[in-house]
């Protein structure tokens, strides 16, 4: 069984890369700079910025359903970010160097059950959460700070 990870397609901030503060403000957008790696996780690249890239710290929402299960949080988007990575079979950096909480949803956005994976074991929890074939997808989540990291699909699918 094979799954894919990408990031979020960065057509959706396009508006926002490069603009004035005053303009982020009114989007509740704040334009940081790294100042350590790891530590700021793009979550277009995937990977963590290096210091002195400048990122939009955004409310972003990744789970938007019609369930009790529509989640939002802060997440980090690079602004030299120009396309979507995407890991098939393997983990990106910036998720496996960090715990990651796993939560499986079924085809109805519901979760069906949730795991914890410690550092370089993200891989082997994915694959035996997806063992469960009522498991349609996984949101990652940076497990500390509780931010969304990147959605899992099962290669073949698509499903935020």
């Amino acid at each position: 069984m094979s799954y894919h990870i990408s990031g979020i397609h960065p057509a959706r901030f396009a508006s926002l890369v490069g603009a004035a503060a005053e303009q982020l403000a009114r989007h509740g957008v704040t334009r940081v700079t790294a100042d350590v790696n790891p530590g700021f996780p793009c979550r277009v690249t995937l990977t963590d910025a290096e210091p002195g890239e400048t990122l939009l710290l955004m409310n972003y929402v990744s789970h938007d359903v019609a369930t009790p299960f529509r989640s939002s949080y802060a997440i980090y988007i690079s602004e030299r970010a120009r396309h979507a990575a995407t890991y098939v079979g393997t983990i990106p950096p910036a998720l496996g160097r960090r715990p990651i909480a796993l939560r499986a949803f079924d085809r109805g956005a519901m979760l069906h059950t949730a795991a914890l994976a410690a550092p370089g074991q993200a891989d082997a929890a994915i694959r035996t959460l997806f063992e469960d074939p009522a498991i349609a997808y996984i949101h990652a989540h940076y497990a500390a700070p509780g931010c969304f990291a990147a959605t899992v699909q099962r290669s073949g699918t698509d499903h935020a």
